[in-house]
């Protein structure tokens, strides 16, 4: 992630050892993103090499962040492949650095496939479902604070950095996920923890298998659906500079069915997919444009480009009838 609060060796040593994980060895800023400081830290304990995740958390507060820390515990603990946070000795998990909250994470093994095929599609979907399943009991509650109410308070702020044709689309399809919002079918949609940015650098695989998903820091409770349109409109497209958006759909048919397999969608989720795609596409359009309009400065800033949402919300958008045809029955067979 983009590095903002410099954290001192000996600070971060400290903090290493109340969370008896012995003496630091490596403290390494982690370039990419653009939300919070990571650093990869290294330690030795008895002997052992252990590496876990430093996260100074530079947008969100005391207040919010139990939800998100609790809930990646509440996962691992339910089986589900997610980076546990290191607690002290009191079962503390969140910790002051630099006057700032921060938490220290399991580091996954493997790393991320950017180029995904459709045997990882199926392990996404197939984990993403058992994710959703498993925070169902979880106790903790907070709102996607990524969602309609914030997409509704930026689009105002980035629309005068639009031209003629960009802010024509964002008012209209804003107008439309306002009206998806308020009706009996987005009403009816299964709801609980979700991950909300389940992109393919979200996700790490080792020697083929997926070993699990990390970052959980945009999670709040909303639809499933939303979740599952997020990582369609990544995993599943194209990334290159001259892509339109379209899904791939042998991918898309991949993801789906899996998802499928263990947790089946209601009615209300079969009519909404196409409206959630264009959901999760303007969501990730609008915070690229507002990242890169209205940046922070950080050490290693790589502000992504939101064309790519653009493009990707325009091929939603004409393909809203078309994208129906991935939830019948007898394609998700064929997948």
């Amino acid at each position: 992630m983009a590095v903002y609060t410099e954290v001192a060796f000996d600070e971060a040593a400290a903090l290493l050892h109340t969370l008896h994980l012995g003496d630091l060895t490596e403290l390494k800023g982690i370039q990419g993103g653009i939300e919070n400081t990571n650093y990869f830290v290294t330690s030795e304990r008895d002997g052992a090499t252990l590496e876990h995740v430093l996260t100074v958390f530079e947008r969100l507060g005391f207040e919010q962040l139990p939800f998100y820390l609790r809930l990646m515990e509440h996962l691992a603990q339910g089986g589900i492949p997610v980076p546990a946070p290191a607690a002290d000795a009191r079962g503390e998990i969140l910790f002051k650095v630099q006057g700032k909250p921060a938490a220290v994470v399991a580091k996954l093994r493997g790393k991320s496939d950017l180029n995904p095929g459709e045997a990882q599609c199926e392990a996404v979907g197939r984990t993403l479902a058992r994710m959703h399943l498993a925070g169902r009991d979880f106790a903790l509650s907070q709102p996607n604070l990524r969602g309609l109410p914030w997409w509704n308070d930026t689009v105002p702020v980035v629309l005068p950095f639009l031209n003629e044709s960009q802010a024509a689309l964002i008012c209209t399809e804003l107008a439309f996920q306002n009206h998806v919002a308020q009706s009996p079918a987005y009403a009816a949609l299964p709801r609980g923890p979700i991950h909300a940015d389940l992109f393919r650098d979200n996700a790490m695989f080792d020697q083929g298998e997926l070993s699990g998903f990390f970052d959980f820091y945009f999670a709040g409770v909303d639809t499933f659906l939303f979740d599952i349109a997020v990582c369609l409109n990544d995993w599943c497209v194209l990334h290159d500079a001259d892509h339109d958006g379209s899904l791939d759909t042998p991918r898309s048919l991949a993801l789906l069915g899996a998802y499928q397999s263990v947790r089946p969608l209601t009615a209300a989720e079969r009519q909404l997919l196409p409206a959630m795609l264009r959901a999760g596409a303007l969501r990730f359009w609008i915070s690229r444009l507002w990242d890169l309009h209205l940046p922070r400065e950080a050490a290693m800033l790589q502000p992504h480009d939101p064309r790519h949402f653009e493009r990707v919300l325009r091929a939603r958008v004409r393909d809203t009838q078309a994208l129906s045809s991935l939830l019948r029955d007898d394609a998700l067979q064929t997948a």
